[in-house]
């Protein structure tokens, strides 16, 4: 009998940070390696958030919080809803946990039981199926492919909805794609949810001031109110705030459910850091402007990377509408042989093909559920990304 659980054996460690393990240990062992595959920002967490953790450590707040956040922070969220996409919470309704992904897996842990399906559409952040293993759920993975911009479609919905459905996880703008539904293509899949009282809307919304090209954001509670006592809406502070490392997510929902989670994680971690809540109070409720600067950065970063990738033979890269990723086609390579005779079979073989031959990280489609694709992160500087997408050029010619 196996000591470790059978659980575990379920699911497989994360992709992307494998992949980013990887690139730092090729690094320290002195290869020239330019890593694509890190999902965060490279701008520095902005002062005035830094400068409240300070303020908080000289006031003392180094101590045990409330198991599911501070007052002070959710009183802070409670206003960014209000704000931002219009919903209205109690402060009951909110929940904080270390990161995004503690969020959600509580929400699965709480009320995933043995069978229960949750429909993941695909490509998607590689972390939901595990998590729903996990909690011996069963993931169904609905494609949605470059013809339909990498986003659901109401028809596909409605036809992988069972009655053993209990979630939808929808995710935009996206990892990996950078796709984001419209307010029109959110209505099209609420309009099918609210024929399925049974089916709950889990939605990841860390990507939201991640958009551009005068892109308007919206959310499934907001554009479905009918929807609100059924949907967590999930969010965080890593991604427009530059504060991955501070792990702090959150969400509202229904009271039940988010004391369900609170639950949940009083018998994990108890509360997130009682500085990153207090940076987060700050991130939240100061000044929002060096959003709109970095997004100009990204937006050009996301346009040169597009238009140099699609200079190399056998790739296809579109213009993605938020985050700070490209997802391009590899399929134009699949077949091909490579210098040292090794045939192209599949997005693995050619993200190993660069990483060994050029030196660049990026992370195959197969691991967000759709080939033959590969994950490009642009958020790195300029001159990086220009020196790595030249390299993947200079790779794809030298295929036969």
């Amino acid at each position: 009998m196996s000591f470790i659980s059978d659980r575990l054996g379920r699911i497989k460690p994360s992709p992307t940070i494998a992949v980013t393990d990887m690139a730092r240990k090729l690094k320290a062992e002195g290869r020239d390696v330019i890593s694509l595959g890190v999902g965060e920002p490279d701008f520095d967490t902005p002062e005035n958030i830094r400068q409240a953790a300070i303020a908080a450590m000289a006031r003392g707040e180094t101590r045990y919080t409330e198991v599911d956040g501070t007052q002070a922070l959710k009183k802070a969220i409670q206003a960014k809803f209000r704000r931002e996409n219009g919903l209205e919470y109690a402060l009951d309704e909110i929940t904080v946990g270390t990161g995004g992904k503690q969020v959600l897996f509580n929400a699965l842990s709480a009320t995933v039981n043995a069978g229960d399906e949750v429909i993941i559409p695909a490509p998607y952040w590689v972390s939901y199926p595990d998590m729903v293993l996990l909690c011996e759920g069963v993931p169904v993975s609905v494609p949605c492919g470059e013809n339909s911009g990498f986003k659901l479609r109401a028809e596909d919905l409605e036809r992988s909805i069972t009655p053993k459905t209990k979630w939808i996880i929808l995710n935009s703008p996206s990892n990996p794609t950078g796709a984001a539904y419209t307010r029109d293509e959110l209505k099209a899949l609420t309009d099918v949810l609210m024929k399925h009282p049974q089916v709950w809307v889990m939605t990841d919304d860390m990507y939201e001031h991640l958009v551009y090209d005068d892109f308007k954001f919206a959310t499934p509670a907001e554009v479905e109110p009918r929807l609100k006592d059924r949907t967590l809406t999930v969010n965080g502070v890593s991604k427009a705030y530059c504060m991955t490392g501070w792990r702090i997510g959150y969400a509202g929902g229904p009271k039940a459910l988010i004391k369900a989670m609170a639950k949940m994680q009083s018998q994990s971690t108890s509360n997130p850091c009682s500085i990153s809540q207090a940076a987060a109070v700050e991130a939240l409720s100061g000044p929002q402007d060096f959003i709109a600067k970095h997004n100009k950065i990204f937006k050009e970063r996301r346009d040169m990377v597009a238009k140099m990738l699609n200079q190399a033979p056998g790739l296809r890269c579109g213009v993605p509408e938020g985050a700070f990723y490209v997802y391009p086609s590899c399929a134009g390579v699949i077949g091909k042989t490579t210098p040292g005779g090794k045939r192209i079979e599949t997005d693995d073989d050619f993200v190993t093909y660069l990483l060994e031959t050029e030196g660049v990280a990026a992370v195959q489609g197969s691991a967000f559920g759709l080939s033959p694709f590969f994950r490009v992160s642009y958020a790195t500087s300029n001159e990086i990304l220009k020196e790595a997408c030249e390299r993947i050029i200079r790779a794809c010619k030298a295929l036969k």
